[in-house]
């Protein structure tokens, strides 16, 4: 091939490289050692607002001051010096250039998001004279891989918020099936109270008929032994003294009434018991009534006293109280969990002081034991359904967190302190009249 072509050809080349270079939807520039700009192409131009001839000659960093120089001088002199190709992705530096993109796609990005890699043009001994770098739009890529990142975060949090309503629908069905069970405890605890109440009741009346009855027949005993002077037979006295000796008459006498009176006490404390138990476990009328929270605990207190006997001694520290708008039997449920565990948290013997008190419109009921206390990790947690630091078996860990929902739905609170062996406090806080039973009387 002759000169003349070889050189026409080359320029054919050389403008179709031109043209390549201006026509590719591709940002192109090259710089020197120096960060002059060698090349400048169309797209560079339109993007930047800077013609070529304008940029050409000049220092990369002054056309474009806003270029994060350090980082990028380092880079491109890295080319130069380690003789190979350098790249970076919109995904850890989003834009090089802080480009407007026209993409018809709704919302999305400020800039246009590139990837650049960075290329070295080496002479013919093999140094690299110049860098070009390529910038490739990936605004698209990165408006939908955003979208698709938010549509995964969006599931997630859909997922999450499932799995907690899930959550929450499971403790709601313990916590119903554990009043459900509270709830046919209290009607059996009612019934048999019901029905123990109908043989205590005849039961102590007729210990009492007897104890009169028993009275009067001593009476007539003491006639017939003031009566013994005017018997003339010595044997018939004799007689009356030695069975009166056989069945130990005197001690008859004192012992008789002691025992009657004692068997009437405790018919008492059982029907006082029979009583209380019908008031803890009773089904009220209507949904709201009017109660005495002292009456509440100590009914509470009767019900729980083999519980609590052997462990603790019980200190009533009353206030003067206002009857309270509530459901009474679920206070009384929330009283018993109060003093269970305040009871099995004292290792041995211990006390339980109960104090109540009225602020504004709020009542106030205070369980204090001196037991081993909570630890201070687990206090947040002690609400939790299910969560029990009792061993295993020993506890279902729905007590305080069927408590916490009663109060909530009195629209009260709950306060707890503690300190790790010493002991713990429970407050309830209710409201004396319940807001919405007042609107809708």
């Amino acid at each position: 091939m002759a000169k003349t072509d070889i050189e026409a050809e080359g320029t054919v080349r050389t403008k179709l490289f031109a043209s390549l270079v201006d026509s590719i939807p591709v940002g192109i520039f090259a710089v020197d050692r120096d960060m002059e700009i060698v090349l400048w192409n169309h797209y560079m131009a339109t993007h930047s607002g800077c013609r070529e001839e304008d940029v050409r000659g000049r220092n990369l960093f002054e056309v474009f001051p806003e270029l994060p120089q350090t980082w990028l001088k380092r880079k491109i002199e890295g080319v130069f010096i380690l003789k190979n190709y350098a790249f970076t992705a919109w995904e850890q530096r989003p834009f090089l250039f802080r480009f407007s993109h026209n993409r018809p796609i709704t919302g999305g990005v400020g800039e246009m998001r590139q990837n650049t890699a960075f290329i070295p043009i080496k002479n013919e001994s093999g140094d690299v004279e110049y860098v070009y770098a390529t910038l490739f739009d990936y605004t698209d890529t990165a408006i939908f891989q955003q979208r698709l990142k938010d549509t995964i975060h969006e599931l997630e949090q859909k997922k999450l918020e499932q799995q907690t309503l899930i959550q929450k629908l499971e403790e709601t069905r313990n916590q119903l099936l554990q009043s459900e069970k509270l709830a046919a405890i209290g009607q059996l605890a009612a019934g048999v109270a019901h029905e123990i109440n109908n043989p205590i009741g005849f039961v102590l009346s007729n210990v009492g008929s007897m104890e009169r009855y028993v009275k009067d027949l001593f009476l007539l005993v003491d006639e017939y032994d003031s009566a013994q002077e005017f018997i003339w037979e010595k044997a018939a006295v004799d007689k009356i003294e030695a069975a009166k000796k056989k069945i130990d008459y005197a001690f008859l006498k004192e012992d008789v009434p002691a025992l009657l009176a004692e068997s009437l006490d405790g018919l008492g404390r059982v029907r006082r018991i029979v009583q209380d138990l019908r008031d803890f476990s009773r089904i009220e009328p209507s949904d709201w009534q009017r109660a005495d929270l002292h009456q509440c605990l100590d009914s509470t207190l009767n019900v729980v006293n083999n519980e609590i006997r052997y462990k603790a001694e019980v200190i009533k520290i009353y206030g003067t109280l206002p009857e309270v708008e509530c459901m009474a039997s679920q206070i009384n449920q929330v009283l018993l969990n109060l003093l269970v565990n305040a009871a099995q948290a004292i290792p041995e013997m211990g006390t339980i002081h109960l104090r109540t008190g009225v602020e504004g419109d709020m009542v106030w009921v205070e369980v204090e034991d001196n037991g081993g206390g909570i630890r201070a990790a687990d206090l947040g947690k002690i609400f939790d359904p299910f969560f029990t630091t009792k061993p295993v078996g020993k506890g279902t860990g729905l007590g305080l967190s069927v408590t916490y929902s009663i109060i909530q739905k009195h629209n009260g609170r709950i306060d707890v302190s503690s300190q790790e062996g010493q002991g713990t406090t429970f407050r309830v806080w209710l409201p004396i009249k319940q807001a919405e039973v007042s609107a809708n009387p």
